[in-house]
């Protein structure tokens, strides 16, 4: 005889997290009374939002009607720096990631050279770049060549720790089998690791150029040279139409970069 036994008719997704029903409801009103008090912390002058959206207006006004004449030279010259930059830093950039990478990765270097070249990727990761573009234009002074430093320095850390990671991901049989063949370690890493690499070593290099001209445009506020030094000069002079070309002159050669590397992707894969 079975026993009379009652089962739920309908099913009920289990508590993931928090799985007392109390503390389940104490805590959005936890965070929405934080969001409140936050709020009222940031001190909103009702008079000044009024003021910027007037300056906001003028400013969309000026980046529907872009003057690409009256500034020209200049915008040209902060281009050409900010390309020049951009394409010189990620250059190099990518040329000291490289064996940064293959010492970062856990599967091909030893302990002591692992430590030291995680600790330089761990290092250019935990600065902005606009922290450092401000560390170096104190000084080198002003200029383009306080940003080359900073998007090279920057762009170290970004493609070393992404190829170590792909290195440590990369087929362990295939290590295997090209070091039972008594290669060294050089040959190892061109008959094992380059091959399963390679691509992502283009991908990252592509991606890390488009990064380098946006953050150029960063970069050139605090005085180091490019296109953003052009830009704020014209926002501080008030000259909105010149800043709305500006703009469009960036976005419309992020597009390109994208595109284009986008391209050059699918055509080395």
């Amino acid at each position: 005889m079975t026993p009379n036994v009652s089962y739920p008719r309908r099913w009920k997704r289990p508590p993931q997290l928090v799985t007392t029903r109390r503390w389940r409801l104490a805590l959005p009103l936890l965070i929405l009374a934080y969001l409140i008090l936050a709020v009222g912390s940031l001190e909103i002058d009702v008079g000044r939002v009024i003021e910027g959206l007037e300056r906001g207006a003028r400013f969309v006004q000026g980046f529907l009607q872009p003057d690409f004449v009256s500034r020209w030279g200049d915008i040209r010259q902060g281009l050409i720096e900010s390309l020049t930059m951009t394409l010189t830093a990620t250059v190099v950039g990518v040329l000291v990631s490289v064996p940064i990478g293959i010492g970062a990765a856990r599967n091909l270097s030893p302990r002591p050279v692992y430590l030291v070249c995680r600790s330089i990727v761990a290092v250019s990761r935990s600065l902005q770049e606009i922290i450092i573009a401000i560390f170096l234009v104190a000084m080198f002074g002003f200029g383009p060549f306080a940003g080359f430093l900073t998007l090279a320095f920057a762009s170290i850390g970004f493609v070393a720790k992404l190829l170590a990671d792909d290195i440590e991901e990369a087929s362990a049989s295939q290590l295997e089998a090209i070091r039972a063949t008594g290669a060294s370690g050089w040959q190892l890493i061109h008959y094992a690791v380059q091959p399963q690499v390679m691509p992502r070593l283009i991908g990252l290099s592509l991606y890390r150029l488009d990064i380098n001209f946006r953050e150029s445009s960063v970069i050139g506020i605090v005085g180091a040279g490019g296109i953003g030094a052009t830009l704020n000069t014209a926002i501080d002079r008030y000259e909105y139409d010149s800043a709305g070309a500006i703009l469009l002159i960036v976005i419309a050669i992020v597009m390109l970069t994208e595109y284009g590397s986008s391209y050059l992707r699918k055509f080395l894969q």
